[in-house]
């Protein structure tokens, strides 16, 4: 399918988010079926399984290394890793940011400045259809790093929050179309929708597209 030839890599064409824009389902509105509970202490639902596990199947699953960790050491350049880890703690690096466009040092002193964005959040997937998910794909969704996540900034990140195109964009208008290719990527991979306002401001950034 379209969706497993752009948005994991480079930039995707006019044409390619066309063909992504042509293939995703859309659905009038984002639903509201409740019980959406992300974390996993006592007594709470942890619907998408622990942060950053590396207890699922699927790229980066079973490598002794956690999520956070695997996204980290892919995205980031002049990486450093703390010893006695098997290759796996990142200690530091530098991110040119897919979302802000700026470049950041990560390390020890400023390791919060970065953080990993679930492309197509959670909150989202679960209120467009992954509350009928077994636990199992939920977790994979939530730990699928060569699909729906991104190491970003920290402010980025939090602002998007559970965000979707309608509602939020990267700051960086240059990286529109790199968003939109992962953004519809992820939906199709795992049979998630897009909303019509949410199609519709995909189709805008389709156009601006070389």
């Amino acid at each position: 399918m379209a969706g497993d030839r752009v948005g994991e890599r480079g930039t995707p064409t006019r044409s390619q988010l066309e063909q992504l824009l042509a293939e995703v389902r859309v659905v009038a509105a984002r639903g509201h079926p409740g019980g959406y509970e992300r974390g996993c202490r006592d007594g709470q639902r942890c619907v998408f399984g622990p942060s950053w596990t590396d207890d699922y199947d699927g790229p980066g699953g079973h490598d002794g290394c956690d999520t956070r960790n695997n996204v980290l050491s892919a995205q980031l350049t002049g990486v450093s890793l703390r010893p006695g880890t098997h290759d796996c703690v990142v200690t530091a690096g530098t991110l040119d940011d897919p979302y802000t466009g700026a470049r950041i040092t990560f390390g020890k002193a400023d390791a919060g400045d970065i953080q990993i964005d679930h492309v197509y959040p959670l909150a989202a997937a679960w209120d467009m259809g992954a509350v009928h998910w077994p636990l199992e794909r939920r977790v994979r969704f939530a730990n699928d790093i060569g699909v729906n996540l991104l190491a970003t900034a920290a402010d980025a990140n939090q602002d998007k929050g559970d965000s979707t195109p309608s509602e939020w964009l990267p700051p960086a208008r240059p990286n529109h179309c790199f968003y939109a290719g992962k953004y519809l990527t992820a939906a199709i991979r795992y049979d998630l929708p897009v909303t019509a306002a949410d199609s519709a401001v995909l189709h805008d950034i389709a156009r601006s597209c070389p």
